[in-house]
């Protein structure tokens, strides 16, 4: 068994919020997360497009950049980026042997969020974009000392382990603000921006409103992304290239933006407007409303909650410009399908449900009766099948097929392509 496959055999040990067992092995690693500033983003949906598009803009102010994501798609290297790649094979078995021996008793989670740590200070990064997992207070990256936070969004997910509401889960989230370091905020919710204010306020911190303080005007938008211009207070970005499709991401440009400028003005970092015009052209974030195929058109996007499928929703209403919706779906089985397919109502004609290649799979008979329930044509099958079939539905139809409800899916889907399916 090699060393990856023992560190997948820790998700067996299940979510554990707390810190004491991450503090501990970074201690024994002598507390990597100290040798870098560090930029820390939470929220329920988007925060790991805010860390991407903050990862280009770095990178293109000629900065030393490390990113912490999770999950993956296809390859656990993904999580840890370095100077915009993926961390090597090679040296990911090097730090993985290390961390693995450092506590037995940690988390998948904790173990990977070492690891990444660890890595960055053996490369020498000069600033580290790291994206919060399931929480906030209590979640393994909430042992750094970052230059600037943000929290994207928030609604209601993991109930029991954040909270049964809103307000519980906003303080949760909240947990990553610490005094001194300014917060950039998104688009909360009345209820949410409440809990995370009054919080702020107590920790006396800079709070930036992302949706006041950062204009994003859209030109032009397709499913190839968006052409912007952008504007703050003290400074004009001009008209940009915006890879991401889809409203909700303009949202998640504005927190980006937010970040930067504090950077800028508080921190002192050299980043100007050529670097992120340029920045923001080159984001690159997939499995998310990321094109598979063009005729038909295919889509694939990893949302999987309520507010996922809520911003997945406005882009399918706005972009697909009336045709017929065909759904693939695949689902975790945690996650709530009713609340996730309710967002879809009056968009989707047909769905396929389908099974997902993991542990944590919701039974396709599940998806199928929450579809009956809402008058939905579904039926049940293999992934390959469903893409086929609804390749073959979206031609007759001159329809648009979705494939979602998953991260897992999506990193599925992208890994099992078959180029004769989608190249004409």
């Amino acid at each position: 068994m090699n060393r990856l496959e023992r560190l997948y055999e820790r998700r067996s040990f299940g979510i554990r919020p707390g810190l004491e067992r991450e503090r501990a092995i970074l201690e024994q690693l002598g507390n990597p997360q100290d040798a870098y500033a560090t930029i820390h983003v939470a929220g329920t949906n988007g925060k790991g497009s805010v860390c991407t598009i903050l990862e280009s803009i770095l990178l293109s102010a000629g900065l030393r950049v490390g990113l912490y994501t999770s999950p993956h798609l296809v390859r656990f290297n993904e999580r840890i980026h370095v100077g915009g790649r993926p961390v090597d094979d090679k040296e990911l078995a090097e730090v993985l042997e290390i961390v693995d021996e450092k506590e037995k008793e940690a988390t998948f989670f904790e173990c990977a969020t070492a690891i990444g740590f660890e890595t960055f200070r053996r490369n020498n990064v000069q600033i580290a974009i790291i994206e919060a997992g399931m929480g906030g207070r209590l979640d393994a990256t909430n042992v750094v000392k970052p230059v600037v936070t943000a929290i994207t969004c928030i609604s209601l997910e993991h109930t029991e382990y954040l909270g049964p509401d809103i307000a519980s889960i906003a303080t949760e989230k909240a947990g990553i603000i610490k005094e001194g370091c300014p917060l950039v905020t998104g688009v909360l919710g009345e209820e949410a921006q409440m809990v995370v204010d009054k919080i702020a306020a107590e920790k006396g911190v800079v709070h930036v409103r992302a949706s006041e303080a950062v204009s994003v005007a859209v030109l032009a938008s397709g499913w190839a992304g968006q052409k912007v211009n952008v504007s703050t207070e003290i400074a004009e970005y001009g008209t940009m290239s915006f890879p991401l499709a889809g409203e909700h991401q303009t949202q998640n440009l504005a927190v980006a933006i937010g970040v930067v400028e504090l950077l800028r003005s508080v921190a002192g970092y050299e980043i100007d407007e050529t670097h992120v015009r340029e920045g923001v052209a080159g984001a690159s974030w997939p499995g998310r409303c990321q094109t598979l195929s063009v005729d038909p058109l295919v889509i694939v996007d990893g949302a999987h909650n309520s507010g996922g499928g809520r911003a997945l929703a406005g882009a399918l209403r706005k972009l697909s410009k009336g045709k017929s919706v065909g759904m693939i779906i695949g689902m975790c089985d945690d996650k709530d399908v009713y609340s996730f397919l309710r967002e879809f109502s009056g968009i989707i004609s047909k769905v396929w449900a389908v099974p997902l290649k993991s542990e944590r799979n919701m039974s396709a008979s599940v998806i199928k009766n929450a579809c009956r329930m809402m008058g939905l044509p579904v039926s049940c099958t293999s992934q390959p099948d469903a893409l086929l079939e609804s390749r073959a539905w979206a031609k007759e139809t001159d329809g648009v097929v979705c494939v979602t409800g998953s991260l897992f899916l999506a990193g599925q889907i992208l890994e099992g392509l078959d180029e004769d399916v989608f190249c004409e």
